[in-house]
């Protein structure tokens, strides 16, 4: 069987449990997912055995310390996706709901609800969470999930969706509604992104090279997730004790994410007090430095290893214990450089100017904007959404952590009493 074929019969399958979704109500969801939680749950040992498979592959092939952290999986990460899905089942109802309604001067009354999208892909790559986090939100938004993985994580994600289909085989809701689309052959991939009329929304979670490849070859229509070079910029009226832990969780709490800062930029009017103490921090917590002329300065004076940044230093997506430093002379200054080097994800400023605070946020142009917070904060869960599909730094339909209600597209219902068009 073609790949293209193979995929048209999965997304026509997935399209047809759908129906089990559409007629479920939102009670029912939720038991289905409550269902999904506690089965991950009791069934942990047999996915911790199926993600070590994945892992001494990954060792063995070289993968990266950024992907194996991403793949890995423990009970505590279980537990967490576990609860994610509860969260997102004690979430309002994203369908059926009234967006807007007006009556017009013919008599029509005309409301705006929301409904799902349909059939919807996911592509990413080795994070065996998203299998789950995708299918809980997509299930519970009254979509059908088709999920392309990456091979590093094909044991886990096998398992995973084993596990949730025969959740759902106890309910009223079609297992088929989560499909799992092959990974050992990469042309799978191509198939979807050509699956027009058969799959409504393609959905990257990955890379910037797999992202820009989902967007740039798709003809099914994409909801964009991006890549992270965030920045904290610390300002001249920043309270420096609120300044430090704000940095180093922002890079060292989680790097491989996106949300992690990879930039940090100091207000020269601090930066003698401010810098000795925040590189020392980020030394002792293994951050490997990338410096300007005036931060390698002050580095070198300390004794604090750091190597000068290049060009490309300053638009680079680390993903590890690596940042940048540079010293700016103005607000304006530090806006200039995000909006040079940034992917539009996420920026901090830390300061106790309101005024100031003001402008970074109106100057900032993207999905989130932390004032006096860590920049770990734009992520699903964080912010109330249970858990996320993807964080979305494009300005259509849906921008920032995608939950249920970015998972959902609207329908007019127009009711008359016999009208007709003149």
């Amino acid at each position: 069987m073609s790949n293209d074929k193979l995929i048209a019969d999965l997304a026509d399958t997935a399209r047809k449990a759908a129906r089990t979704l559409v007629a479920a109500t939102h009670e029912e969801r939720k038991s289905a997912l409550l269902a999904i939680a506690d089965a991950l749950l009791v069934r942990q040992s047999e996915i911790i055995a199926a993600n070590a498979e994945d892992m001494e592959r990954g060792k063995s092939s070289g993968l990266n310390s950024q992907l194996l952290d991403r793949l890995m999986l423990n009970e505590s990460r279980i537990q967490g996706i576990a609860g994610g899905a509860r969260k997102v089942a004690a979430l309002p109802n994203p369908l059926g709901n009234v967006l807007r309604e007006r009556t017009l001067e013919s008599g029509l009354k005309l409301t705006q609800v929301s409904v799902p999208f349909g059939v919807v892909g996911m592509v990413y790559e080795a994070r065996p969470n998203v299998t789950v986090d995708a299918a809980v939100i997509l299930l519970m938004s009254g979509n059908a999930a088709l999920l392309r993985g990456s091979s590093s994580a094909e044991r886990s994600n096998e398992v995973l969706v084993k596990v949730m289909r025969e959740a759902l085989a106890k309910t009223g809701i079609s297992p088929e509604v989560i499909q799992l689309i092959p990974s050992h052959d990469r042309d799978t991939t191509r198939a979807l992104l050509h699956a027009r009329g058969k799959v409504d929304l393609v959905i990257p979670r990955g890379s910037a090279a797999l992202i820009r490849m989902v967007v740039d070859e798709s003809t099914v229509p994409t909801i964009e997730t991006g890549a992270g070079v965030c920045h904290v910029y610390v300002d001249e009226k920043a309270d420096l004790n609120k300044a430090l832990p704000i940095v180093v969780n922002s890079k060292t709490h989680r790097p491989s994410v996106c949300n992690a800062a990879e930039t940090l930029l100091v207000h020269e009017k601090v930066k003698d007090k401010f810098l000795p103490i925040v590189l020392q921090a980020l030394h002792n917590a293994s951050v490997k430095l990338h410096c300007d002329d005036d931060s390698l300065q002050i580095a070198q004076g300390l004794n604090i290893p750091a190597e000068k940044a290049t060009e490309d230093s300053w638009s680079t997506e680390y993903g590890v214990l690596e940042m940048n430093v540079a010293v700016v002379p103005s607000l304006l200054a530090a806006s200039d450089h995000i909006l040079k080097y940034g992917t539009n994800h996420t920026e901090a400023i830390v300061t106790e100017s309101q005024e100031n605070a003001d402008a970074f946020i109106a100057l900032s142009d993207c999905a989130a904007v932390m004032v006096n917070a860590s920049t770990r904060f734009t992520d699903g869960e964080e912010m109330g959404f249970g858990a996320e599909i993807g964080i979305s730094n494009q300005k259509l339909h849906a921008r920032g952590p995608m939950g249920l209600e970015q998972m959902t597209t609207t329908t007019w219902i127009v009711r008359g009493d016999g009208q007709i068009r003149k």
